[in-house]
């Protein structure tokens, strides 16, 4: 495990079988890193951006004087997730603009990878604090950890464990 994670920060690592396969410069694997990475970056902004704006609005819903306390607290939390998963989420396109045409690209990649990986983590926790808030007003406080235990749970097995499972198969051969 320590090792994979390892390799996720030194993508140099990789060249030898991209440049056998795809017979791609490191360049070439660069420009492509950062497309891909931009594709998904223009998935989850749009989630994450829809999220915020959503929360936002929750504090001047009539209902939303009723929260306990502890809803409150859940609230806010769930929104300073959201709010720095839009943030982090959006910052590579912040860094790639101040780094336009300064042949920076690896340290753009390189940057964007973890606040993208930054910026999932934080999205993921608000949407389990949405689930919880959602499932806490509507069926009361136990159906609201169940929900936030059954998004936790989602998050780690389909964002995490599933993906991990599939790296441990051995790369095709080029």
């Amino acid at each position: 495990m320590i090792a994979d994670m390892d390799a996720v920060d030194h993508p140099e690592r990789d060249q030898a079988w991209d440049t056998a396969a795809r017979s791609e410069t490191e360049y070439q694997r660069l420009d492509r890193n950062w497309v891909s990475l931009l594709q998904e970056l223009r998935v989850v902004q749009t989630g994450v951006q829809l999220l915020t704006g959503f929360l936002l609005t929750l504090p001047f819903q009539p209902r939303f004087e009723v929260l306990s306390t502890t809803m409150q607290a859940v609230y806010l939390t769930t929104v300073g997730c959201s709010v720095g998963a839009t943030v982090l989420l959006e910052a590579p396109v912040g860094i790639h603009r101040l780094l336009f045409r300064r042949h920076r690209l690896l340290s753009v990649v390189t940057a964007a990878h973890r606040l993208a990986y930054s910026g999932l983590l934080l999205m993921g926790l608000a949407l389990t604090g949405v689930a919880v808030i959602i499932f806490g007003v509507v069926a009361g406080y136990l159906a609201g950890v169940i929900a936030g235990v059954c998004a936790l749970t989602g998050q780690i097995i389909f964002w995490v464990l599933v993906p991990l499972w599939v790296r441990h198969e051995p790369p095709p051969v080029p």
